[in-house]
């Protein structure tokens, strides 16, 4: 289980990981988590993704998390007759809410989101096929966006449409989204990622969805609406983790802006405790080449710099040609990155009072083991929150999550230097469970005798935040 990268790895499933050699290659080369993009494919091709996930990282002996990606309220265009039209800078172009679903031509074409005309006005502009394509809305009349074509090109069946700012009212789960849900937590997913959401009720529809389902899945926020970024703080409060899907939030505010954007949401999730995903083209040239640009490295790099937990793989992998070795590159590139002094720097939380006993332990023992010479922290946890709040602060060391609850692992597989690791703590008297922690790791190859370790537990156990000891202790003198 040694292991150096701190940052994990999110990998999308698709038919190119569908053969077991090569999704065994990428779990060996690292992925963390999985995604299964619910955008694509049937309930029965996910399901089918998911257990040989499950079959091959229980022949691999370590747990890998699982995220049902929803589709959300993505809004297109019609059908054109042939298929394709090539739009001339400055014609004019109509979106029509009656048109018929495949008879669009250069002149118009129909929409699939009724709802459009009454989200636009006069002088805003839409963007088509990730911004491709841009109309100046002139005019609407009935079921009709009369629009000037402001940046034509070749447009093709049922490209996305965005509004450039905002603004569009279509709900953030629609009912495809309802049925996927339902599916997702049937297959025992760990996580469902939410598209679209524009406030922290459409997070809240979406718990009470998985609760009604039977699920008690973890929710990742999708931010990629401008709304979202104006209301930041009140999605991270009720998420359990929030993803910069920079793809559609690049159209929404606008590609310079995504920059300024991703940083603020990294850091607001750490101040608020949460996990955070970085998403979208990280290494979309490895889609086809072999080797990433430099950008891209640096584009990878600096996610972690700026804080993230994870950096997520789309179509690199999902339909890439070489999906094991972007997953080896990414991981080089974290190894990379994690060795500068910037990621091992922390304030989080310094200035604040603790309301809670636990979150308090848990920032007392990083600040130990950040200045003393500790090789490894052990959480005894229930729930997983000990370790979260852990890897809020930057830290080389690893933190090893030990817990008996499956589920708990899993979702612990998100955090920035969290390792995983199964250990029913109730097989073994008070007495004996700090030398039993240890000697897993010392088995694993993970501590060697004369290791200071930092092991935080609690009294009680099956005590949701019971975490209320921490213990520096030297590997082979444990009692």
């Amino acid at each position: 289980m040694t292991r150096k990268r701190l940052t994990k790895i999110v990998a999308t499933l698709g038919p190119a990981t569908d053969e077991d050699c090569v999704l065994r290659q990428m779990l060996e080369a690292g992925v963390d988590v999985v995604r299964l993009n619910f955008s694509h494919g049937t309930h029965e091709e996910h399901k089918s993704r998911l257990n040989k996930v499950r079959q091959l990282s229980a022949e691999l002996g370590r747990e890998v998390g699982i995220i049902a990606d929803l589709q959300g309220p993505k809004i297109r265009i019609g059908g054109f007759t042939q298929h394709r039209v090539e739009l001339q800078t400055g014609a004019t172009f109509t979106l029509d809410a009656d048109l018929a679903t495949n008879a669009g031509t250069e002149s118009h074409v129909g929409i699939d989101y009724k709802e459009l005309v009454n989200d636009v006005e006069n002088g805003d502009v839409l963007l088509l096929d990730d911004g491709q394509i841009e109309l100046l809305v002139k005019e609407v009349i009935a079921s009709k966006i009369i629009c000037e074509v402001l940046e034509g090109g070749i447009l093709t069946d049922n490209k996305g449409i965005n509004k450039q700012g905002g603004g569009l009212s279509a709900k953030a789960l629609t009912h495809k989204d309802h049925d996927d849900l339902r599916a997702a937590v049937a297959m025992d997913v760990d996580f469902i990622a939410v598209s679209f959401p524009k406030d922290a009720q459409d997070i809240l529809e979406a718990r009470e969805l998985i609760e009604a389902a039977g699920g008690s899945c973890d929710i990742i926020a999708k931010i990629e609406r401008s709304e979202a970024v104006l209301a930041i703080d009140d999605i991270i409060n009720v998420s359990d983790a929030v993803m910069v899907a920079r793809g559609d939030l690049a159209v929404e505010v606008g590609d310079a802006a995504v920059p300024g954007v991703q940083k603020e949401v990294i850091r607001r999730a750490r101040s608020l405790n949460k996990a955070v995903i970085t998403a979208t083209q990280m290494m979309e040239s490895m889609i086809t080449n072999s080797v990433p640009t430099r950008a891209e490295v640096s584009d990878v790099a600096n996610a972690i710099l700026d804080g993230t937990d994870a950096v997520m793989l789309s179509a690199e992998t999902a339909i890439g040609e070489h999906p094991a070795r972007v997953i080896s590159t990414v991981n080089r590139i974290c190894e990379g990155a994690e060795k500068h002094p910037a990621t091992q720097i922390s304030r989080h939380r310094v200035e604040c009072r603790f309301e809670r006993i636990d979150e308090a332990i848990a920032m007392a023992t990083m600040y130990a083991a950040n200045h003393l010479n500790i090789k490894a922290i052990i959480a005894l946890t229930e729930s997983g929150s000990t370790p979260l709040w852990m890897s809020r602060i930057r830290s080389g060391i690893p933190i090893y999550g030990l817990s008996r609850h499956v589920a708990t692992l899993r979702k612990t597989t998100l955090f920035r230097g969290v390792f995983p690791i199964q250990f029913d703590r109730t097989s073994y008297s008070d007495d004996i469970i700090n030398h039993q922690s240890v000697q897993i790791l010392e088995d694993l190859g993970l501590v060697h005798s004369g290791d200071l370790i930092a092991i935080t537990k609690g009294d009680f156990v099956d005590a949701i935040r019971g975490t209320n000891t921490m213990k520096i202790v030297e590997v082979g003198a444990v009692q």
